[in-house]
This record gives C-alpha cells, structure tokens and sequence, in this order.
C-alpha cells in the first residue's frame, strides 16, 4: 500500500487495472432475473477482461459526473466535520489490495484501529433519505462497497458518512456505523471469487478468439 499515491492519478488507476473494485461490488453481486446474468455484471465482466487483455484502463472505469464532481468538491469538509465530531482523524489511503484475492477498494479513510470510513454527499433529497435509515444498516445501493471495503482490509466498522451543507446545521452531517457481519461477507467473498473465475474464462475466450483471428 503505497499512501503516496493519489486517488484518480495515472500511478492509482494502474493499481486497480484489471480488478473488481469497492465501488464495482453491487455489480460483481448483481443478480438477473431467472438466474441469468445481469447485464450491469456481464459488462462489468467485459471491461475487466478487456483491461487485462489490452493492459489499458477502458475510460468508462473512472469517467465522473455530476454527483462525482460533487462529492469530490465537498469530501474534504466532510471529513473536518467527521474528525471534529469524533475526535479521530482519517488516515487517506489510495486503494488496498486484498490478501488472497484479485480484487481491491479504496476507502475514504482509515480510522483508529479497528474502523474506517466511507464519505457521500449527496443532494438534500437523498441526505435526507439517508437519515431515515436504520442504524448499522448502509444505504441498499453502497452495501457491497461498505461491506467489501472491510471485508478487504479487515477492518471491524465502517462508518458511512453522508454530508449535506443545504440542509440545517444539526443534519449536515450524519454518521451511520455498519459492523462487520459474517454472513453478508461471506457472500461477497464467495460472489468476488466466482466472478473472478468468469472474468478469467471470459480473458481466454478473447485470446483465443485473437489468436484464431490472425492465424
């Protein structure tokens, strides 16, 4: 783990070429209706094993928008108020790589020990959707990323943070700690490794069929 390295730099994208990533879980896990592949998993497959094939990241890997640029712009404010609440400070890694697996995430920060956190700020619509929640429980569209990001680091809580500066002073800043739960990881770890192995099948196929193609 080399913390020099910036997120959204050339040196952090070449880390992540050619794997499943944090924010890429919900489509490693997505299911398609009748047992089928979803189509959000089959390109997610598609685009990794092209990366690897061409030793290229595909620019549809890392283009933001709005929300991106967003969360970008206002991060930093996010995490002031959540060291200032909490009195711990974020430690910012680029991306971790798994121990076993060819997969990875790169959290917003790591915290204390044993936690880290995962930063949103989103439009006061969504903020407030994000209050309503049950505590321990992430949003439905950011669970794989929550889980999968202690799942690779091994870390025991992940608190996701939502900010929101539109909204009232007391309810900007919302922290929700997730725990580590057995079950759920359990399935990421075996939902990650079987994608794994496709993505593998589906790098041999290209090859072969590049092969039979200039032969």
């Amino acid at each position: 783990m080399n913390d020099t390295i910036i997120q959204g730099s050339p040196e952090w994208l070449a880390l992540r070429l050619g794997l499943p990533t944090g924010s890429h879980f919900g489509e490693v896990m997505a299911a398609g209706k009748s047992g089928a592949e979803s189509t959000t998993r089959r390109n997610y497959r598609m685009r990794l094993a092209l990366e690897i094939v061409t030793g290229k990241v595909l620019e549809s890997t890392f283009k933001g928008n709005g929300h991106t640029e967003r969360g970008h712009e206002r991060e930093p404010f996010a995490r002031m108020g959540y060291e200032a609440i909490t009195g711990s400070i974020v430690q910012e890694v680029p991306f971790v790589k798994h121990k076993f697996l060819a997969c990875g995430v790169s959290p917003d920060g790591l915290v204390d020990d044993d936690g880290m956190v995962e930063f949103k700020c989103p439009i006061p619509a969504i903020h407030w959707d994000y209050l309503q929640l049950p505590a321990g429980v992430p949003p439905a569209e950011y669970k794989w990323q929550v889980y999968g990001e202690m799942w690779v680091t091994g870390r025991r809580w992940n608190d996701f943070v939502s900010y929101c500066e539109e909204m009232p002073a007391e309810l900007q800043l919302h922290i929700n700690r997730v725990h580590w739960d057995d079950k759920i990881i359990a399935e990421l770890d075996a939902g990650v490794s079987k994608f794994l192995a496709e993505v593998n099948v589906t790098v041999q196929e290209i090859r072969d069929f590049a092969a039979r193609k200039a032969a």
